[in-house]
């Protein structure tokens, strides 16, 4: 679909599970027309797809039950602008460290995740973080069962990281390098943490823009 520039793109939230009505609450303040999706017919009149939280295993599984997966990935491929919140990076990265054998990849980032990297549920963190291309201060980010990018392709824009040494439960203590969690490949954009649940829409709306760009 073809958005004029200024139009409120109509922006699709994949609704099988995770913080579907946050999202959507969200691109709505940041000026688009959301939409859950849960079939075909729905997610081929969407100008752009965020992928939520959740757990990235079973919605790998619901994606397949849905009769989505092939769909989701074919319209990426094409270019349908992306935006996935922790699972939902895990689900468009090329390649996920310690998931499922089973689990499938949209693609869409060439990236390298490792799966709830910083540690389990009650290892659950919150910091401010620098990000790229997001005006007016650091963005608060709450991290829950969170994946980080071990490695990024040569095409893919880093536009936040965690600081060593601020990460409370980091497994590599004292590591030398920042964590990656935050990055964009072209009209795909991912975060690992959830900037739905904060009410600061300013992810969206970088979104938003990519939508109406592409």
């Amino acid at each position: 679909m073809a958005t004029a520039s200024g139009a409120r793109p109509t922006v699709g939230v994949l609704a099988l599970q995770g913080a579907v009505r946050e999202h959507v609450a969200m691109l709505e303040r940041a000026g688009a027309h959301a939409v859950p999706v849960r079939r075909e017919a729905e997610l081929s009149e969407v100008d752009g797809l965020v992928l939520p939280g959740g757990e990235s295993t079973t919605m790998s599984r619901l994606l397949e039950s849905f009769e989505l997966l092939e769909p989701v990935r074919e319209r990426i491929a094409g270019g349908l602008p992306a935006f996935g919140s922790c699972a939902g990076m895990i689900l468009l990265a090329r390649q996920v460290l310690d998931g499922r054998p089973d689990q499938q990849q949209l693609g869409g980032l060439d990236v390298v995740v490792r799966r709830n990297a910083f540690g389990r549920q009650v290892d659950s963190f919150e910091v401010d973080l620098d990000f790229a291309g997001v005006g007016d201060g650091p963005v608060h980010a709450v991290f829950i069962r969170a994946p980080w990018v071990e490695k990024a392709g040569d095409g893919v824009e880093v536009l936040a990281t965690v600081p060593a040494g601020l990460v409370p439960h980091d497994p590599a203590d004292g590591a030398a390098d920042a964590r990656i969690v935050a990055v964009r490949q072209g009209s795909v954009l991912a975060t690992a943490f959830h900037p739905e649940i904060t009410g600061d829409e300013r992810v969206h709306r970088l979104f938003v823009e990519l939508v109406r760009e592409a």
